[in-house]
């Protein structure tokens, strides 16, 4: 397989790719906080019970459902915007716009939640224990809406500007380990049900005032207070997220709706548990996730400002992302589908049954991976109409999906039909890409680096097999420090020359071998 940018980059190609690498190491660390977030997960379970973790999970799902559509796809119509911005008072007015058209309806959405919560408490399955304080939670936690709203645009326009590194200390330091300090001394303390939300709460009130600190240093707040942003800015800014509104949806409803119609599946504690099932596979297979994550991240921005450049710096980044995505991911996806017996036991009692799905929900994930960010970059450079219709196309296969398996398979059928709606929405983008702009994620030398990923693969399957009869701890221990090796040696192997020159000190560091 060959495409264009293989050999002979030129320089500006080299150099970008180099840029990205930069920032994708910055932006990979800052998504380590979604690790930290797995690893809280068991705490949360034993300290307030799998039920009660469920209700949680449902009503974050619910909240990041409602964020998603009435921030009207801001996030990702900044990442076209503000790069291609002329000057600063451009980018304050594009900031501005997007606070005003992403948090206002977000707001106005979270008092109409308080006012409405004894409509919604009906509506959801809880343990006996949780019942009394529901409308209180449902009343309190609505105020997450216009919390995460500003936390998502703000460190969306940081992006934007290429500030990768800035978002780690808010992920981290305030956004999850807060939440988990403030959720153990409110459990210490007593404090039950609400104990998570309110420690949800707090950890988002801190992350949103200080990634609007962080902001300023880039883009000076008071001029975003005072511009005016004309009617066609309006205009380009609302169009650029309202054509990628419907993918980001569907995003969120792969991600969050399932663990909602999980906690409909049955009455009381067993849809509470239910969901919270479904919720913790969910966590676990989001860790594949964070690689291709992270380097949709990175090029969505910098494609966007190379869009009216040359083809070449787009294409390599691209071939070369999809190389890193699959190396990295698919390895990490086999090792926690081997081990996912072992870690599944650090939760709660009863948390097992959530393998199978986590199983499936993970390889859709490693699938994902080898597919690599085409939909990050067909959302700034490629036609606006083409992620509605990806979109359209995604939902109804994992509709059919779920149609025809919820009563045979119950959560299970829910986790294969998100899987089939995840990767129908990454193989369209792939395509499309290819067909429109030119753009080949098959890059050579992409066999190489896929067989190299298959035999990692292949590894974890045959460590599992060989540990068995084990005691669970210690296969989990087996499978964490077998982890990084596996990993290295993917890398090692898998990477070609120009990749490992493009990782520049990191690959010397890591001995990943002559570039």
């Amino acid at each position: 397989m060959t495409g264009r940018g293989a050999i002979g980059e030129s320089a500006e190609s080299v150099a970008t790719r180099r840029r990205a690498v930069k920032g994708a190491g910055s932006v990979l660390a800052a998504r380590l906080g979604a690790v930290i977030e797995v690893v809280a997960q068991p705490a949360y379970t034993w300290m307030f019970g799998l039920p009660t973790y469920g209700l949680y999970m449902v009503l974050w799902s619910l909240v990041n459902l409602i964020e998603n559509i009435l921030d009207l796809g801001m996030t990702s119509g900044l990442q076209r915007v503000l790069p291609q911005a002329a000057n600063a008072r451009a980018r304050a007015a594009a900031v501005r716009g997007a606070f005003i058209l992403g948090v206002l309806p977000n707001l106005i959405a979270a008092l109409l939640a308080s006012l409405l919560a004894h409509r919604v408490a009906p509506l959801l399955n809880v343990a006996a224990s949780d019942l009394p304080r529901l409308e209180t939670a449902i009343r309190l936690f609505a105020w997450a809406l216009p919390l995460w709203a500003t936390i998502e645009i703000a460190t969306s326009a940081l992006r934007a500007l290429h500030a990768f590194g800035p978002e780690i200390r808010l992920r981290l330091l305030w956004e999850q380990i807060a939440r988990l300090i403030v959720a153990g001394g409110l459990w210490a303390a007593g404090v039950d049900t609400l104990g998570l939300l309110v420690a949800h709460l707090a950890s988002l009130a801190i992350t949103a005032a200080l990634s609007l600190r962080l902001l300023g240093r880039f883009i000076d707040l008071r001029e975003v207070m005072g511009v005016r942003l004309d009617r066609p800015a309006y205009a380009d800014l609302f169009w650029s997220g309202i054509s990628v509104l419907p993918a980001n949806i569907l995003a969120r409803i792969f991600s969050d709706l399932p663990t909602i119609i999980a906690n409909m599946l049955a009455p009381g504690a067993a849809g509470a548990a239910a969901a919270g099932l479904y919720a913790i596979a969910r966590k676990v297979a989001s860790i594949p996730q964070i690689v291709r994550q992270t380097m949709g991240y990175v090029l969505a921005p910098i494609a966007s400002a190379a869009a009216r450049g040359e083809r070449e710096t787009i294409q390599a980044l691209y071939g070369f992302s999809v190389r890193i995505s699959m190396l990295l991911a698919t390895p990490t996806a086999a090792a926690l589908v081997a081990g996912g017996a072992a870690l599944l036991a650090t939760f709660a009692h009863g948390s097992e049954a959530a393998l199978p799905i986590m199983a499936i929900l993970t390889a859709a994930r490693a699938i994902e991976a080898t597919l690599g960010p085409a939909t990050a970059i067909q959302q700034v450079i490629g036609r606006r109409s083409l992620p509605m219709l990806n979109s359209a196309i995604a939902l109804a296969a994992s509709a059919a999906t779920l149609l025809l398996t919820k009563d045979i398979l119950a959560v299970t059928g829910i986790a294969l039909s998100v899987a089939v709606g995840q990767i129908s929405v990454a193989a369209l983008s792939v395509a499309q890409l290819r067909a429109q702009e030119g753009l080949f994620a098959f890059q050579a030398p992409f066999t190489r680096s896929f067989l190299v990923a298959l035999a990692s693969c292949a590894a974890f399957a045959l460590l599992a097999l060989a540990t068995t009869s084990l005691p669970r701890w210690i296969e989990g221990l087996v499978m964490l420090a077998a982890w990084p090796i596996i990993l290295w040696i993917s890398a090692r192997l898998g990477l070609a020359p120009q990749d490992k020159a493009a990782l520049g000190k990191s690959a010397r560091k890591l001995r990943l071998g002559p570039a």
